[in-house]
C-alpha cells in the first residue's frame, strides 16, 4: 500500500483491546499478498478496529496456496484483501475463481488490490472473478482501506443474515415431516428441542452442544419434563420444580400463568395448548441473546409445533382407544383358549421391551406391543373340540391347531393401519422357527421378521408359565433353562442372548400382570 502526505492517519490507542478477544467472534480479514509490507502496514492501520461492538481478527497469506488453506479452514472469513500478482501474473484471480466455484464460498468479500492495474482490467474483473470491490494500491489510502473493509464487512452481514434465514427456513421444512410422523409425545418433544438449538445455532455444532432446555407437559397439574438437553439432560421423568434450577421454574411457571410464549435475553419458552386441553411447555437456554433473526425463524417453528402438538395429542387418544381395543379382542380370543388371564398383556409388554433391547425405536417397540395383542387370533377359527381338548391332540387336530396363524394373517392382512398389518406379519410368523421346523411356511433365520422371533419367543416363555388343560405352568428355572437349551433351534440367538440378560426385567412384567403375585 503505497502512504500519500494527504492521508490522515487514526490509530486506536496503544493497548489492544480487541487482541485477547475470541478470534471467532471477531470479524476475519485475509489478507493475500506477497509484500510484507502490505501485511504490516493493513494490521497498523486497521488495529483497534470495531464494527457493531465487534473486533478484527487479521489473518495472513503469503501465496495463493498458503490462503486456499486458510479458507478451507476457516469458514467465516468476512473479507479477503487480495493481491493479483504473487507467485504467478494472475494468482489472485485464480484464487478468486477456486474460492468462488470450487470452494463455493460465495459469502466472502473480495477486495481486488493491485500495483498493475493493465494486468487485470476492472471491469473484466468484476465480472468474470465475482470481485465485490477493486482498489489500485496507489489508491488505496489508510481512510479508504477503512471505508473499503467496513463496506464489505457491512455487506457480508447481511449475506451471512440472508443465507442464516434460509438455511434456518430449511431446517424448519426439512424438519417438520418429521415431527409429525413423531408418534411419541416425548420422541416428538426431543426432537423439537434438538431443531430449536439448531435453528438458534446455526452452522455452529459447538454452540448447538452448549445449549440446554427441557419440554414439559402437564400430568396432574404438575409439569413434568418429557425431554431434554445440555446441563438438563438428567432431568427428564422428574417435576420441574426438581430440576432445582429457579430460572427454568420461573419460566415456566409464567409461560403457564399467561398461557403465552415469550422471550428473555438468551431464552425462549414457548407455550403450547391444544384443544383438548393439554398443556406443554418447551425451555431452550441458548449461548448468546437471542436475535431478531432467531425469534422470527422460531416464531415460524413454533405454529408447525403447535399444529404437531395437536395433531399428536389426537394421535394419542386414538392409539389409547385402539390399545383397549386389541387387549379386549386379544383378552376374547385368550379366554375361549383357556389361557391364562393377561396372557396377552404379558406378551404385549414383553414383546416391547425385548423390541427395545433388540435396538428398535421406541414408537417401534410400542407398535410391536400393540401388534403381538393379536398373535393368536386365529384360534378364533379353530373349533372349541378341538382348543379346549384337555388330553393329547391327533395328528388331524395338531394339523388344524396349526392353521391359526394363517387365519389370523387372513383376517388382519388387508387392514390399512399399520398396527393392524404388523400385527398381521406376527400372527402369521410367531411359530415360525430359527433352525427352519416351524409352522406354517417353514421360514428358517433371518428370513422369518424379527418381529415373528421376537413374539416367538416371549410368547413361548409366557406360555410355558401358565396352565394349560394338559399341564400345570413351569417354574421360572425350567422356562429360562428350556430357552437356552433352544437357543439356535427354536429361538434366535441374539435375541435368546439379550433375553436372558435381561431377563429380572422380564420377569418384573410376569409378576406385575398375574394375579395373585
Amino acid at each position: 500500500m503505497t502512504d500519500t502526505g494527504n492521508d490522515e492517519l487514526r490509530f486506536a490507542a496503544e493497548t489492544d483491546k480487541n487482541q485477547a478477544a475470541d478470534m471467532d467472534r471477531n470479524w476475519k480479514l485475509l489478507v493475500v499478498d506477497d509484500d510484507e509490507f502490505v501485511h504490516r502496514v493493513t494490521a497498523m492501520v486497521l488495529r483497534g478496529y470495531l464494527f457493531e461492538g465487534t473486533g478484527l481478527t487479521i489473518l495472513s497469506a503469503y501465496s495463493a496456496a498458503e490462503a486456499k488453506r486458510m479458507l478451507e479452514e476457516h469458514t467465516d472469513i468476512a473479507v479477503m484483501l487480495l493481491d493479483v500478482v504473487m507467485e504467478s501474473p494472475h494468482a489472485g484471480l485464480e484464487l478468486a475463481d477456486w474460492t468462488r466455484n470450487e470452494l463455493r464460498n460465495k459469502l466472502v468479500r473480495i477486495i481486488l488490490r493491485t500495483g498493475q492495474p493493465g494486468e487485470a482490467p476492472e471491469q473484466e474483473v468484476i465480472f468474470r472473478y465475482d470481485i465485490n470491490d477493486y482498489k489500485e494500491k496507489a489508491e488505496l489510502t489508510s481512510q479508504k482501506l477503512y471505508t473499503a473493509i467496513t463496506t464489505a464487512i457491512r455487506s457480508y452481514r447481511d449475506m451471512r443474515s440472508i443465507e442464516r434465514s434460509r438455511k434456518g427456513l430449511a431446517r424448519i421444512l426439512s424438519a417438520s415431516p418429521d415431527l409429525f410422523r413423531a408418534q411419541s409425545l416425548g420422541e416428538f418433544a426431543s426432537g423439537v428441542l434438538i431443531q430449536l438449538a439448531a435453528t438458534v445455532c446455526q452452522g455452529d455444532d459447538t454452540l448447538m452442544a452448549r445449549a440446554s432446555g427441557v419440554a414439559a407437559a402437564k400430568r396432574d397439574g404438575q409439569f413434568r419434563v418429557i425431554a431434554s438437553t445440555g446441563r438438563f439432560e438428567a432431568a427428564r421423568g422428574h417435576d420441574v420444580a426438581e430440576t432445582g434450577d429457579r430460572e427454568v421454574i420461573a419460566c415456566i411457571e409464567r409461560a403457564a400463568a399467561i398461557k403465552r410464549s415469550f422471550f428473555h435475553d438468551d431464552e425462549f419458552i414457548g407455550y403450547f395448548r391444544t384443544p383438548t386441553g393439554s398443556e406443554n411447555i418447551i425451555y431452550l437456554q441458548g449461548t448468546r441473546p437471542i436475535t431478531e433473526e432467531d425469534r422470527s425463524l422460531i416464531e415460524i417453528f413454533s405454529a408447525n409445533i403447535s399444529a404437531a402438538f395437536d395433531n399428536i395429542d389426537q394421535n394419542t387418544a386414538m392409539i389409547d382407544t385402539q390399545r383397549e381395543l386389541l387387549f379386549s379382542l386379544g383378552e376374547a380370543v385368550e379366554t375361549r383358549s383357556a389361557e391364562t388371564v393377561n396372557h396377552v398383556r404379558r406378551v404385549a409388554e414383553y414383546a416391547r421391551l425385548l423390541a427395545v433391547k433388540a435396538g428398535m425405536r421406541e414408537d417401534q417397540a410400542e407398535s410391536l406391543g400393540l401388534a403381538a395383542t393379536m398373535h393368536d387370533v386365529g384360534k378364533i377359527g379353530i373349533p372349541d373340540a378341538v382348543l379346549l381338548k384337555a388330553g393329547p391332540l391327533s395328528e388331524s387336530e395338531l394339523a388344524m391347531v396349526r392353521e391359526h396363524p394363517a387365519i389370523g394373517h387372513g383376517i388382519l392382512k388387508d387392514s390399512g393401519s399399520p398396527v393392524m398389518r404388523l400385527a398381521a406379519a406376527v400372527a402369521l410368523q410367531h411359530h415360525e422357527r430359527w433352525d427352519g421346523l416351524g409352522y406354517p411356511q417353514g421360514l428358517k433365520g433371518e428370513a422369518i421378521d424379527l418381529v415373528g422371533r421376537i413374539v416367538m419367543l416371549v410368547d413361548v416363555f409366557d406360555a410355558l408359565g401358565c396352565d394349560r388343560p394338559h399341564r400345570r405352568a413351569w417354574p421360572v428355572s425350567d422356562i429360562l433353562a428350556f430357552i437356552r437349551e433352544h437357543r439356535g433351534s427354536m429361538f434366535d440367538p441374539a435375541l435368546t442372548d439379550l433375553f436372558l440378560k435381561y431377563r429380572d426385567e422380564f420377569l418384573t412384567i410376569r409378576d406385575q400382570w398375574t394375579p395373585g403375585r
